[in-house]
This record gives C-alpha cells, structure tokens and sequence, in this order.
C-alpha cells in the first residue's frame, strides 16, 4: 500500500462573521447533482448511483439541455424569494423579469431576458427522477419506490400589455418584445421539504461574491452535508466529482479544476482550509470551518 500523502491545498483565512440575507434550500436535494458546471448543449441525463442500490436522474426535455450555471444561480434566487414572501402555502411566486435579472447581477438585456425565460422553462420541463434516493413528505412513489418530480411545478410568463408597449419607442434600449410579469409555482415536494425543516442554509452575499459556478456548487453541497456541529466535512475525491458533477475523471484534472473554487471559498469565509490526503488509490478532501459553519453559524465545542 501506498503510503499516506497529506497537504493543504491554500493557508487558512482569517475568519469574518458575515450577516445579511440568507436562502433556505431543500437539504435532500441539495446532496444530489442536478446542475451541470457549464451551459454545454450535452444532453446526456445526470445519474448517480447509491451503495444501497438507489438511483437518481435528472432528465432534460426532449430538444432542451440540461439545467446548467445560469440555472444554478436561477434556482437560488427563485428560493431566495420564496422565502421571503413568507413560503406561500400554494408555493406561487411573482416577479418581473427586469427585477429578477437585476438581483442575480446580470445585465438587462434581451439576451438575458431570453436566458431567462428559457431557464424557468427549463426549471419546469427537466425531470428529476429519484429510486430510493429522495424524499420528501410531499413526493408519490411507485411500487418500485421510483418518483419524478420537477423545482417549479408551472411558469407563466406574461407579454406587456399593448398600452406598455407603444411606450416603448421612448425608450430605445428596450426591445419590444420584452416581457412583462412572471408567476411560477414552486415544486411541491420542495415545498413539503422546506416545510418539514428539512433545510440547508446559505449567505446569499457569500454565495454571490463566489465567482465560479463550480465554487458555488460546493458552497451548496457543503451546506447540506456537513453534520451539525461538526468543524469539518470529508469526502472522497472520486465521489465528489459525482455529487457536483464533474466531467473529469482523473485526480490531477479533478484537482485543477477544484483549487481555483477553493481558494474562492476560503476568500469568502466559507471554509477555513481544504485538504487532499491520499491514501493507496484513494484520494480525500477535508474542508474545515473550525469556529463558524458554512451557514454562517457559530461551531460549538460542546457540539463537537
């Protein structure tokens, strides 16, 4: 056997306690892969397999990509919302599409204004299809313990009325088919998650002031899976790049792409420090956030 490598990927970072809004989200989901790290027109379905024989997929529509960074950061503020409009029991949500571009920092414009649109679509039209992997109060299964489900249950989205649009010509930066008001429904076994306090948290301005989509994956991923309490969370390499997903394979390439995100992490103060040990022919990463939690909580030692 080989013998045991240890070493830290960056120096730790001064820790910061940072307020501001937070986003709850769906701790059970937010453990699965669901977005890929780029907008690529692949369309081959996300899968993962459990040790215990469970099954997750997700599953764009037929001619659609699979949900990618711009829906990622989509998602979050969709949640953001939802939460503060007090989690509507029906899970309705209404928005302009010039409000909503402007909260995830991206340009008003009628290429935005089309990404847009095509991602709450896509949001609803991608199927999400879990054997014994998720579960929520609010989610049907068959006999072979299979469901599907999909983040918004339906998308309305609303043209300007004819008076708004003949208004249009004194403005010559917008487009005359801009759209107007917005109104989704959130997923209801989402929903049922959120209910039941099944939750992971994050800062949105830590969130935000990631710069990398594969940064802010972790971020989400580290929120949900480390235990409360605890000051580190571990997990294989290999498993890692199943769970954001990654389409590299190799630990060298694995590692190339990761570093640049956790030097953004530990900048933002969501870890304190990240590690890779290898041990034989596996390879490990340990983030630590001794003292505050990726929530931005403190870490007690009674806890630990």
């Amino acid at each position: 056997m080989a013998p045991s490598l240890h070493y830290s990927l960056m120096h730790s970072a001064p820790r910061r306690r940072v307020t501001g809004r937070t986003v709850v989200l769906d701790r059970m989901l937010e453990r699965l892969p669901l977005f890929r790290l780029s907008d690529s027109a692949d369309a081959a379905a996300i899968s993962l397999a459990t040790e215990d024989g469970g099954r997750w997929r997700v599953l764009p529509s037929p001619g659609d990509r699979l949900p990618g960074t711009f829906d990622q950061d989509v998602y979050v503020e969709l949640l953001r919302r939802y939460l503060e409009a007090g989690s509507p029991a029906d899970g309705g949500l209404t928005f302009t599409l010039h409000a909503f571009l402007r909260a995830i920092g991206r340009k008003v414009d009628g290429r935005n204004y089309d990404l847009l649109r095509s991602s709450l679509s896509r949001l609803e039209r991608t199927t999400l299809e879990s054997q014994g992997v998720y579960d929520s109060p609010g989610i049907m299964v068959d006999d072979s313990d299979r469901c599907r489900f999909s983040i918004l249950a339906s998308v309305v989205i609303e043209r300007r009325r004819a008076a708004e649009r003949s208004q249009l010509s004194l403005f010559p930066g917008m487009s005359g088919g801009e759209p107007g008001d917005v109104r989704v429904t959130l997923g209801h076994a989402i929903r049922c998650n959120l209910a039941a306090g099944h939750t992971s948290t994050l800062i949105l301005g830590k969130y935000l002031a990631l710069g990398s989509p594969v940064a802010r994956r972790l971020y989400r991923l580290i929120a949900a899976s480390a235990e409360p309490g605890t000051t580190v969370y571990e997990v294989e390499l290999e498993r890692l790049a199943e769970l954001l997903p990654l389409t590299q394979r190799y630990p060298s390439h694995l590692l190339r792409v990761l570093e640049p995100a956790h030097e953004q992490l530990v900048e933002a103060g969501i870890v304190e420090s990240a590690g890779i040990h290898q041990d034989g022919r596996t390879w490990r990463l340990t983030y630590s956030f001794n003292g505050t939690a990726p929530d931005g909580s403190e870490v007690s030692a009674e806890n630990l």
